[in-house]
């Protein structure tokens, strides 16, 4: 059984040798684009490549004269779109809506052949050589993800993403760890757990309201002021729109991510109380609705994005993993009108949503 955690690290950069990343990542998107233009043939999903080693064959020589990136760099270029492409073709065989996939965010993939990964720093591949970078560690590291995965050495270093904010102008490390634990230590966990009585704490998602209830009556966060703020992040997006100079544009992209940290910081908040209820009423698992098709089930929910519940149902299920509680999707059918206490299912248990 494997064991993944990613743990985001900040890196000093010498002043020197940001160019060189940015650079970097400017060549990384623009592989990644290319290969999305070229692979996402027709509206069909019959036409488009979802083959990494047929986009590869296709573009890689091509790509590696048109930069200066390393062979592997152009690797994960290539194949960060077609993992975008399969998505699409997932998409649209749910019926879902779909378009060309189109990267613009600052973004590089790093494995261990185009970077060196060590406990205090990271040497990364570039188009002008190797950029050495340590990592901004805190001074107290007990009980941080730090501390318990990044300086672990129980836990190695697998592929990760260095990724830059424009607001802060700050580079981060999206380091992804790996532990194996023994079949003998799983099998172990596995019937311990079957051994005891079995604890579910189910948690229902709203795009309005609360965005998540227990089963316990816990109520977490108001997804009506969720939704206020990114209301509130489009208008002035649109503003800037209108504007169209080019400083405009560079406040969008700053608002993006601005916007996409706060959202990440709320999904974790949410994520952790969810957590917190289950370890207080023991929980052996959370139990979420099944997700898939959440979009035409669930009434308003592209105001929200469905991705941010899928985003959440990830961070509860990693987090799940290092408090032993195990998280899974389960039908919604009949979940509002079955009695949390004796199971009871009847349509006047819930006559209403209010």
């Amino acid at each position: 059984m494997e064991v993944i955690r990613t743990v985001k690290v900040k890196l000093n950069v010498p002043e020197k040798r940001r160019d060189a990343l940015h650079q970097t990542a400017d060549q990384f998107r623009y592989c990644a684009n290319q290969t999305s233009e070229w692979a996402w043939r027709d509206s069909s999903n019959e036409y488009c490549v979802t083959s990494k080693a047929k986009a590869e064959d296709a573009l890689y020589d091509r790509l590696r004269e048109e930069t200066d990136l390393t062979a592997n760099l152009v690797q994960k270029g290539i194949r960060r779109a077609v993992e975008a492409i399969k998505s699409g073709v997932k998409a649209w065989k749910r019926g879902d809506r779909t378009s060309q996939p189109h990267f613009d965010s600052w973004s590089v993939v790093y494995d261990k052949r185009s970077a060196t990964f060590y406990r205090d720093h990271v040497s990364l591949s570039t188009v002008n050589g190797r950029v050495e970078c340590e990592y901004v560690l805190p001074d107290d590291t007990d009980g941080t993800p730090i501390g318990d995965y990044l300086l672990n050495k129980d836990f190695e270093f697998r592929m990760s993403t260095l990724q830059y904010d424009r607001f802060e102008d700050v580079y981060y490390l999206h380091a992804r760890m790996k532990r194996t634990i023994a079949d003998s230590e799983e099998e172990r966990s596995s019937s311990d757990t079957h051994s005891e009585n079995l604890t579910v704490l189910g948690v229902d998602l709203n795009v309005d309201g609360y965005f998540a209830v227990t089963s316990t009556g816990a109520f977490i966060e108001s997804a009506d002021y969720l939704n206020h703020r990114r209301r509130e992040f489009e208008k002035t997006r649109g503003s800037l729109q209108d504007t169209g100079t080019r400083s405009a544009h560079l406040t969008i992209q700053q608002m993006s991510d601005r916007e996409h940290r706060w959202i990440q910081d709320v999904l974790h908040s949410v994520a952790n109380d969810i957590l917190r209820e289950a370890c207080r009423v023991d929980a052996t698992h959370v139990a979420f609705e099944n997700l898939t098709g959440i979009r035409d089930r669930m009434a308003d929910a592209r105001r929200f994005h469905a991705w941010a519940f899928r985003q959440l149902y990830e961070y509860v299920e990693y987090k799940g993993e290092a408090e032993g509680v195990a998280v899974e999707q389960v039908s919604p059918a009949y979940t509002s009108q079955r009695c949390s206490k004796c199971g009871c299912t009847l349509e006047e248990n819930r006559p209403s949503k209010y």
